[in-house]
């Protein structure tokens, strides 16, 4: 179950890894702000890989017990598959209570965190790197380009900048080689200083000057930073007692009733519906006997994500009044439960009953069509070994008179 919660929450980190990737080069950000970035993401995945490795790690379970036939020893000697999930259902409770406290209040803190280093980046406060062999813009009155960087870019060479005033004032420098220095004064404002360079002074009416230099101080102005807004813009950052009180709340408009009711909800079928799912491991763990066929674990997976999606797109629809929150969200989940319920009844009550007999028969038979157009050889892993044998099947040949005994 842990191992398949890691894969799963790594898979899908991995992916928005390459995006931040990118985001952070564009903006020239430093590439640490990516791990931070990332980490504030995983609350956000860890409300869909919990389920996951709960369902998978129950449906291994009882799969591995199933085809080594244990399972059929342990229902002899009376022990029910309700019985069996005693132990399953403890974990599940605990991991309820654990994705409610992620998805009601970790959530909503971590993803305002990554809304405000998003932010950040963008207007700069995290830093920006000067790009090398690039004219880079300051305040839109400083152009500065450095063709060279040594020491981790302390040490920077080929410095031309360019500084321009109100009054038409035009400064053009170059320097050999140069670096950033911090102005305990001002923290605003950063100290640039030169060695080995030439500065140009063009003035309005005039001719312009040059002076030559062994060192010089250039100080640039930092641009103002702008305040990122307070929390609570989306849905989605507000903690479950927040949301109740806006969706309850006379005072607020319908449209963040709406919302806040709609997010509450599909927090709220998120987690309840973890409680189904040992049910649905039990039930497509068990393949048809003399099978080891994996449909059960590819079709888990695909509920368990279809319903996620789902509940997605039933918060959207509901967050916008086409639809009541409560039976835009509850309404899946109902008719989730009911084919649940009936899955579990027909594989624990019902005798050599199959939750997924018919898939198991069509998978069979589209099985045996490849067998014979591919080969046993090419096939071998992705038929279920039961359906290879001889083309010549003695149920295919005609019936034969036996021969008589003497």
């Amino acid at each position: 179950m842990i191992g398949v919660f890691v894969l799963a929450a790594s898979l899908l980190i991995l992916e928005k890894m390459l995006r931040l990737f990118e985001f952070v080069s564009t903006e020239g950000g430093p590439i640490g702000v990516v791990f931070e970035m990332l980490v504030n993401l995983i609350p956000e995945y860890a409300g869909l890989a919990i389920p996951l490795g709960l369902m998978l790690g129950v449906l291994f379970a009882f799969r591995k017990l199933a085809i080594s036939s244990e399972l059929d020893v342990m229902r002899a000697v009376g022990w029910s598959y309700t019985r069996l999930l005693r132990v399953p259902y403890l974990i599940t409770f605990a991991l309820m209570a654990l994705n409610f406290a992620i998805v009601g209040y970790i959530q909503p803190q971590s993803r305002f965190a990554y809304e405000e280093m998003e932010f950040e980046l963008r207007s700069g406060a995290l830093g920006a790197s000067i790009k090398v062999g690039e004219f880079n813009t300051i305040e839109d009155r400083m152009a500065l380009r450095i063709e060279g960087s040594r020491d981790d870019g302390r040490q920077l060479m080929g410095i031309f900048a360019r500084l321009a005033d109100d009054k038409g004032q035009v400064l053009s420098i170059t320097a050999r080689e140069g670096r950033f220095l911090a102005n305990r004064e001002n923290r605003n404002t950063i100290v640039l200083r030169l060695n080995d360079g030439t500065i140009v002074h063009e003035v309005p009416n005039g001719s312009p000057r040059v002076l030559s230099f062994s060192q010089h101080d250039l100080p640039i102005d930092l641009p103002a930073l702008e305040q990122f807004r307070d929390r609570g813009e989306d849905e989605r950052e507000y903690v479950l007692p927040e949301l109740l009180e806006i969706g309850w709340s006379q005072e607020s408009t319908a449209q963040e009733r709406a919302g806040s009711l709609a997010n509450f909800n599909y927090r709220m079928v998120e987690v309840m519906m973890m409680i189904m799912l040992p049910l649905l491991a039990v039930a497509l763990a068990i393949p048809p006997k003399r099978s080891t066929s994996a449909l059960g674990v590819f079709l888990s997976i695909v509920i368990v994500v279809a319903y996620h999606k789902v509940n997605q797109y039933g918060a959207e629809v509901a967050a916008i009044g086409q639809l009541d929150p409560f039976l835009a969200l509850w309404g899946p989940f109902a008719v989730l439960f009911a084919m649940i319920g009936w899955m579990y009844y027909q594989v624990a009550f019902v005798p050599g009953g199959q939750a997924i007999g018919f898939l198991e028969s069509f998978y069979a038979k589209v099985g045996r069509q490849l067998r014979k157009i591919f080969g046993r050889r090419r096939l071998k892993g992705v038929v279920p070994e039961r359906e290879f044998g001889d083309l010549d099947d003695s149920s295919d040949a005609p019936l034969q008179e036996a021969p008589g005994v003497v």
